[in-house]
């Protein structure tokens, strides 16, 4: 165990907003991470005109097609949690970026860095997991790379997904298309993946076992436009939680979010856990939820297509999008007070995903 009084040997998630150097907080999915592309990697990639609408995928048109492509990366820790690991994890994620920019997902690559000595029947477990998930959602694993670092450069081993779909004519859907009288809902409880991580990394019980929502979105968001087609953002709240995916649709929009905090489905297990812990539920990670903004008149629809799919059976309307107080959320709390929600800085939990 570190010395306490040893500062050098300290590790903050949450940093000062001038640190100079990379810290856990800039993977988190909060403000950190946002400057971190915006300020460095856009400008030296030269796509800064995308920096006002973070997007989970691209589209691009291709030949007349409607491509979208995204790639993601995945150090969780540990590798094996109640409902999931690494390698479900890593592809179910990857087809939810495809599945929010309303995209049917084609095919899915894996990149594994493996590190020196880890034991051939685990990688062996999380390939097979990979396959089993690709398979259960439809599309398949068709390339790959593998790389291998000395012992003690990787923590077992890290994989990277990167994914294509293809995009439906008059499907337009991105963080920027939110507009004033959407009603938003969400597929789910949320939580559940960041406390079941929480619970295994840390040795907690918290009188239940709270497993991972980890699941892929595709059919269910394919269910949801055949029902509500004019839905006009999506995103799955992984990183930074609920808040963070609020606060950046209602950022790219300039619009203003109203959340009805006593209509968002938070499970006892995981209000307690985070009670206990001194965590917020919004910020609380979820890896099989998403949530969309839909106008009203298709409100009611797109909540009953949601609760009619397996990965949706929980949906609720949880709030509403207004012209007022552009670019902020606005919770309003069960005993009737409001408060603003934001964004976290860092993360509660690195390396959730």
């Amino acid at each position: 165990m570190a010395d306490i009084n040893d500062a050098d040997g300290w590790t903050c998630p949450v940093p000062l907003r001038a640190e100079t150097h990379i810290v856990l907080g800039h993977g988190g999915g909060g403000l950190l991470g946002s400057e971190l592309v915006e300020c460095l990697f856009l400008p030296a990639f030269g796509t800064a005109e995308l920096a006002a609408a973070p997007r989970d995928s691209v589209v691009l048109e291709v030949g007349g097609v409607r491509l979208a492509f995204t790639t993601d990366s995945y150090v969780v820790n540990p590798l094996f949690f109640p409902g999931g690991c690494i390698g479900d994890l890593a592809v179910n994620g990857t087809i939810n970026d495809l599945a929010m920019s309303g995209a049917t997902p084609v095919a899915l690559s894996a990149g594994f860095i493996l590190e020196e000595g880890l034991d051939m029947a685990v990688l062996d477990r999380v390939a097979r997991a990979m396959g089993a998930a690709a398979k259960n959602a439809k599309t398949r694993l068709v390339t790959g790379d593998t790389k291998v670092v000395e012992r003690g450069h990787a923590d077992g081993l890290y994989v990277n997904t990167s994914g294509i779909g293809l995009v439906a004519a008059g499907v337009h859907i991105g963080p920027e298309r939110a507009r004033p009288g959407d009603r938003v809902l969400v597929s789910g409880a949320i939580g559940e993946h960041g406390v079941a991580i929480m619970s295994v990394r840390s040795g907690i019980e918290f009188g239940t076992t709270i497993r991972s929502d980890s699941a892929p979105l595709g059919g269910l968001v394919a269910e949801l436009l055949a029902a509500a087609p004019q839905i006009h953002a999506l995103r799955d709240p992984t990183r930074g939680g609920l808040a963070a995916s609020l606060c950046e649709i209602a950022a790219a929009s300039r619009v203003g979010i109203v959340l009805d905090e006593a209509a968002v489905p938070v499970p006892e297990p995981v209000a307690a856990a985070c009670g206990f812990l001194g965590l917020d539920p919004l910020h609380v990670a979820n890896e099989g939820k998403l949530v969309a903004f839909v106008p009203d008149a298709q409100a009611e629809a797109a909540l009953a297509a949601l609760r009619a799919h397996r990965y949706g059976a929980g949906a609720a309307i949880v709030g509403t999008v207004t012209d007022g107080h552009p670019g902020v959320v606005v919770g309003r709390t069960p005993l009737g007070a409001t408060r603003v929600i934001d964004r976290p800085l860092g993360e509660q939990l690195p390396r959730i995903c």
